[in-house]
């Protein structure tokens, strides 16, 4: 018994590395079919008739480019120059906070919320904040910014049972995520902070200045650049 005790602190930590890193090295060629928020979900719905989780997968390059920069524009501006964790905009909610009072709100990066999304249950603790920090770091490490970005438009919850912005637009817009134009690639991308409560044409109405904000950042960007690349290659120029 002894014996046990003496190498079990030592099998623990070490199996839990393992299979870790298993998962990501994973998840880096294979899609991301199954997330443990769709599981939460389900059980959260299990009385809901009719509900089921919608999910299609599809390739960064094929997605519109208005799509993914609004996204990038509305969820994480420095995505493509951070390592997985933006101290500058952790400094900035830091400062409102010290001189205005202002709440602390949410800052978590494209990287963190495919942590969260892929890897957690979601839970409001500092266990799971520190199990997202590890994962973000894998991920930064063994994937890289296309394969997160890949990820995330894959299975970043847009709607009650949807789940990537393939789903999101062939059930808001009756297009392909391919086809979409900016006015709802931006609406689109005002959904994803509150993907329950929102819907693009309720954002709309009540989130019309960040809405016009986000097309006109895309718009400013794209002017600049050329959109036959892929928003990775672009963001690398």
């Amino acid at each position: 018994m002894k014996r046990i005790r003496d190498i079990f602190p030592i099998y623990i930590p070490a199996g839990f590395l393992l299979l870790s890193l298993l998962w990501v090295l994973l998840y880096k060629w294979m899609p991301v079919r199954w997330t443990p928020l769709m599981l939460v979900r389900t059980i959260e719905n299990r009385e809901v008739e009719g509900y089921e989780n919608k999910q299609n997968w599809v390739s960064l390059e094929s997605v519109n480019c208005f799509l993914v920069e609004s996204i990038l524009m509305a969820e994480d501006q420095r995505f493509f120059y951070h390592s997985g964790f933006d101290w500058l905009e952790l400094a900035k909610i830091k400062g409102e906070y010290d001189k205005q009072g202002k709440p602390i709100r949410g800052c978590s990066t494209i990287s963190q919320q495919v942590a969260k999304n892929c890897f957690t249950f979601g839970s409001r603790t500092w266990v799971r904040k520190a199990i997202e920090a590890y994962y973000t770091v894998l991920i930064e490490t063994l994937w890289g910014k296309e394969r997160i970005l890949e990820v995330y438009i894959n299975v970043a919850e847009t709607g009650c049972g949807l789940y990537g912005v393939e789903s999101a637009c062939q059930r808001f817009f009756g297009c392909s995520a391919s086809d979409v134009t900016l006015d709802d690639a931006a609406a689109l991308a005002c959904v994803l902070p509150k993907p329950l409560t929102r819907t693009p044409s309720s954002v709309l109405n009540t989130h019309t200045t960040k809405h016009r904000k986000i097309c006109r950042e895309v718009m400013d960007f794209l002017a600049e650049n050329s959109t036959s690349l892929t928003t990775y290659k672009l963001h690398k120029l």
